[in-house]
């Protein structure tokens, strides 16, 4: 499903309602905040706003597209900016708008792309007018929960002053009711939604962790369901997704791989996920092996003289297999390696 912004290229000004404003462009700077620098052109060329405007929050979608898999994730964000700007019209047309209430709770493993696109939302919502920075402050337990009484409010509130215009990103959240109702990670989940509630025009919080212990930790507080409405699940990466993203790690440091080396990759991580060890890492995995094979190419290629251009980008089949990768036995796969191409690319 793909839910096109709609950026009109003219005012729609019902006539009976003339004293209502003409709604602004998304993105434009809210009335209550000083401009920014250089706005008096865009401000006396509407037309031009709105194209600027539109230009922009595509090129966050065109940055979220980028991204392998995710469909869903990626869906259910343009469906959230698609809300933002029909509200934004509905309130300057004087219609009945809900409020927008954008706290959100991203449920998965990690590496599975949950930080990538909390940064990439700070931007969206930037671009859409409603967030003044947009930028993105991670956390988790130790940076929130202190050590005495007084000491969780303190860090909190600072790390909530952080992220004040932007995104607090809380990873692993469900860590503050580890310890029960005694705990100081209560008083730093009070506190957030304390703040959520006085501060919601200009900051978003997003909790994430793994999805059973999320869902634990929601229900663990009766107020926090309902004021984050918006779970977005991240699921793991298939084989060909984690190929996928293998080809992009290899092209942005400029190596290749040989044909059998394809071939070793798509069973070193079919083992890896018959191991667990996939669920542990998913991107980071695939990051890990790419990295690693790179220093055993280098290992090899050091001590020989004249190396060519194609020898110092070449990844074999003996740099991805190392010594300890035959514990278990994967089946043999017809055309392995060009399955593997094709994902890639």
């Amino acid at each position: 499903m793909q839910i096109k912004l709609n950026f009109n290229s003219r005012d729609r000004v019902n006539r009976r309602h003339a004293s209502h404003p003409v709604p602004e462009p998304v993105g434009r700077p809210r009335s209550r905040r000083a401009a920014a620098p250089g706005s008096d052109t865009r401000r006396s060329d509407p037309e031009a706003a709105r194209r600027t405007g539109w230009s922009r929050v595509e090129e966050v979608f065109q940055e979220l597209d980028q991204l392998v898999g995710l469909r869903e994730v990626k869906e259910t964000l343009r469906e959230i900016a698609a809300y933002v700007q029909i509200q934004k019209q509905r309130q300057q047309e004087g219609l009945f708008s809900d409020p927008m209430t954008l706290h959100m709770v991203f449920k998965g493993g990690p590496g599975t792309g949950k930080t990538t696109v909390a940064r990439l939302a700070g931007k969206l919502f930037k671009e859409l007018g409603v967030l003044s920075k947009g930028h993105l402050v991670e956390v988790d337990r130790a940076d929130l929960v202190g050590e005495y009484i007084g000491h969780t409010a303190q860090k909190t509130k600072e790390q909530l002053k952080r992220a004040a215009g932007g995104i607090l990103f809380v990873d692993e959240a469900y860590s503050l009711a580890r310890g029960g109702d005694r705990d100081f990670g209560k008083e730093a989940t009070d506190m957030l939604v304390k703040y959520m509630e006085d501060w919601r025009e200009d900051l978003i919080v997003i909790l994430a962790g793994y999805t059973h212990e999320m869902e634990v930790f929601m229900s663990s507080n009766p107020g926090l369901k309902s004021r984050f409405p918006l779970q977005i699940e991240f699921p793991d990466y298939t084989i060909m997704e984690l190929l996928a993203i293998a080809r992009l790690m290899l092209d942005q440091r400029q190596y290749l791989l040989e044909e059998e080396a394809w071939d070793e990759l798509e069973r070193s991580l079919r083992r890896a996920i018959l191991q667990g060890q996939a669920k542990a890492g998913n991107g980071r995995l695939v990051r890990n092996m790419i990295e690693k094979a790179i220093r055993r190419q280098a290992v090899r290629l050091v001590n020989q003289p004249r190396l060519t251009r194609e020898e110092l980008m070449m990844i074999r089949k003996s740099d991805l297999a190392g010594e300890n990768h035959s514990e278990v036995e994967i089946p043999e796969k017809k055309h392995v390696s060009t399955i593997a191409r094709k994902a890639a690319e």
